[in-house]
């Protein structure tokens, strides 16, 4: 019953063992209410992929391809992309279809993403996230599909292929472009990412065409508790390209301020200008493996 990286243990040797069952089942009770665990084959340096699915209470599923979310801080996602710039055209074709078919099998009713696991050219499953997901926004600006209202649709018993709902044949579904959304956190990259806490003395956001803000207490004023979730804003940006689109996101970067509380930004700035991330060349490792992007 874990999530967001909570409740895992990573175990390398037989010695390791009994302490890692320990800490995993201590963690995920005290999280999630259960100390259930299960054993499964540790992936190594993966790319972590996910199939965004829709489906309605007709028996219509489809998929809207796929985010790369390898970017992560302690299983965390902290970067994503839509679609992947580093999987082939059939992997995309396998993946998302095993996406759909597994969501067939499961009569499956609402926005869901089905997550993976990928090292040379082989995906794992990992889980089923049954609800939207923080990073939608980027699969919403590459396909044109407002998930949130489709999932109104859907609740209301409306058909994927109503006119109204305005969701394509799977066929028909466009990709066109890239998209990037960076979690803007209040953490220090610095102090392993440790959350801070205050009251924002300077909040002023940036903007653009191809450019997509969602924020809840991101204002002048707001004040960030140690209660919550240190996600401060998301920031989404579309290009035609792939390298426009982190221009774009990195100037967006750039023109943030933020005062009264530390924030990630500086470290999302090195990301979307470090030669391995515009070449695709990067895994779940690779904040871990690339200290520069701390500095």
């Amino acid at each position: 019953l874990g999530g967001g990286g909570r409740g895992m243990r990573l175990v390398e040797t037989a010695s390791q063992l009994e302490e890692g069952y320990t800490r995993a089942k201590s963690e995920a009770k005290a999280a999630f209410g259960s100390d259930e665990v299960y054993v499964e084959k540790a992936i190594i340096k993966p790319k972590h992929i996910e199939v965004q699915i829709i489906g309605d209470t007709h028996g219509n599923i489809v998929h809207l391809y796929e985010r790369d979310c390898s970017i992560q801080r302690r299983h965390q996602k902290v970067v994503e992309i839509a679609p992947s710039i580093s999987i082939s055209s059939k992997l995309r074709h396998n993946i998302c279809n095993a996406a759909v078919k597994l969501m067939q099998n499961v009569n499956y009713v609402n926005a869901g993403t089905v997550e993976f696991l990928v090292a040379d050219d082989a995906f794992y499953f990992i889980e089923v996230n049954p609800r939207i997901q923080v990073e939608h926004t980027i699969t919403e600006m590459i396909t044109g599909i407002d998930i949130v209202q489709t999932q109104i649709h859907i609740a209301a018993g409306k058909s994927l292929k109503d006119a109204e709902v305005d969701v394509p044949s799977q066929q028909d579904i466009p990709l066109f472009g890239y998209a990037i959304q960076s979690r803007v956190t209040t953490e220090d990259p610095q102090n392993q990412f440790m959350p801070d806490t205050g009251k924002l003395q300077v909040y002023r956001s940036s903007g653009g065409f191809g450019v997509r803000l969602d924020a809840g207490n991101g204002f002048q004023g707001a004040v960030v508790t140690p209660y919550y979730d240190s996600l401060l804003v998301k920031i989404s940006t579309w290009g035609t390209t792939f390298k426009q689109a982190a221009e774009k996101m990195d100037r967006n970067l750039r023109e943030f301020r933020i005062r009264g509380v530390k924030t990630n930004i500086s470290f999302l700035e090195n990301v979307m200008v470090h030669p391995s991330f515009l070449k695709g060349d990067f895994n779940t490792s690779f904040i871990d493996t690339t200290p520069e992007l701390l500095d």
